[in-house]
């Protein structure tokens, strides 16, 4: 019990500092320019992601490598966009056609990477 006290009093002392820490950058304006700011995140990506694959993609993404079912994923999310603004019916049907092929491939590689583990 005496164990899990100290481990909690550490996790909270690290969440304040941590906390702390991002203040102080917010006050020198550090995340003014970030891309998007102000819009809300777009996680659809992130969710459309296998669990257990989520953390090595986000891994490989912040080193600039993307593997080819977040390369799928980034062009589905861009088909979407696209498709939101997209108003003539024969454009609006191409787009959409493109995207079921485009979650096709990627379900095809998810299948194969399960089948790996």
């Amino acid at each position: 019990m005496h164990c899990e006290i100290k481990h909690i009093i550490a996790v909270m002392s690290l969440e304040k500092s941590v906390e702390a820490i991002i203040k102080e950058a917010q006050e020198r304006g550090e995340f003014d320019n970030l891309k998007g700011k102000g819009k809300p995140l777009d996680l659809s990506a992130y969710f459309e992601t296998p669990e257990e694959l989520r953390m090595v993609y986000s891994v490989l993404k912040n080193a600039g490598m993307v593997s080819a079912e977040v390369e799928l994923l980034q062009e589905i999310a861009a088909l979407k966009e696209r498709l939101a603004t997209t108003y003539e019916e024969s454009q609006r049907n191409r787009i959409k056609k493109i995207i079921s092929e485009k979650q096709l491939q990627f379900n095809v590689l998810m299948e194969r990477r399960k089948r790996r583990v």
